[in-house]
């Protein structure tokens, strides 16, 4: 049998990867560790010049307010997420390739004020002088423990998918919890700061080439086919 591949994020990001990497013909299993639910929030009153947006869940999940700020453009942290805006009937003026703090650094030199929708946990920004942000939660993710059956499977030669900083973070912990032998498992992130919240310890920890779900996968069939990655 193949090499295993767990993917841990969590709906409905989950089943969009597993079946992308079963049309590679991955081994590919789910182990989300999160749920990610609403927080009740209130679109302000204040005008803005667009709209700063780090995940897709913060679409999903910002509700009946986001229609009060449908009309601001998007600045999207990448191309999934703003799909995803414009799957919602948002605008997207922006679309990055090397996460929220590239796209600031990307805009002009004209002062500018954008609205931030963000999840509870979120990556500080260090705002370029032109640039003003709110920010408002929208939604927060709920991790569950590994159980046993769960680390079980996780007794093997396995690739591990990671798509957050957050939940890189929480299985690491996980794995330090249980006890855990990390030198069998190899990590995939979609970008840096998602492979530095791993931490170390691992096997091997690759980051994918682009931030994109085809990234990763790609770099998991890879792996899969040099056990010794």
């Amino acid at each position: 049998m193949s090499r295993p591949v767990f993917v841990l994020r969590p709906e409905p990001g989950l089943t969009t990867t597993l079946v992308a990497a079963f049309e590679r013909g991955l081994n590919a299993r789910g182990m989300p560790l999160s749920t990610v639910e609403p927080v009740a929030w209130s679109a302000p009153a204040k005008p803005y010049e667009g709209l700063l947006i780090g995940s897709a869940n913060a679409i999903r999940h910002a509700g009946d307010e986001l229609a009060k700020i449908a009309h601001l453009p998007v600045l999207a942290v990448g191309e999934t997420t703003a799909q995803v805006a414009r799957e919602a009937g948002l605008k997207v003026e922006m679309a990055g390739t090397g996460g929220l703090q590239k796209v600031l650094e990307g805009l002009a030199a004209d002062p500018r004020s954008l609205l931030r929708l963000a999840g509870e946990k979120h990556l500080e920004l260090e705002l370029p002088p032109q640039i003003e942000v709110d920010t408002r939660i929208v939604y927060r993710a709920s991790y569950r423990p590994l159980n046993e059956a769960q680390a079980g499977l996780l007794d093997a030669d396995a690739v591990m998918l990671l798509h957050s900083g957050e939940t890189a973070a929480h299985f690491s912990q996980e794995c330090e919890r249980l006890g855990l032998d990390t030198s069998k498992l190899s990590l995939v992130a979609m970008v840096p700061r998602i492979a530095e919240m791993a931490g170390k310890g691992w096997k091997a920890l690759h980051t994918a080439a682009s931030p994109t779900d085809d990234a990763v996968l790609e770099l998991a069939a890879e792996l899969c086919q040099n056990p010794r990655a």
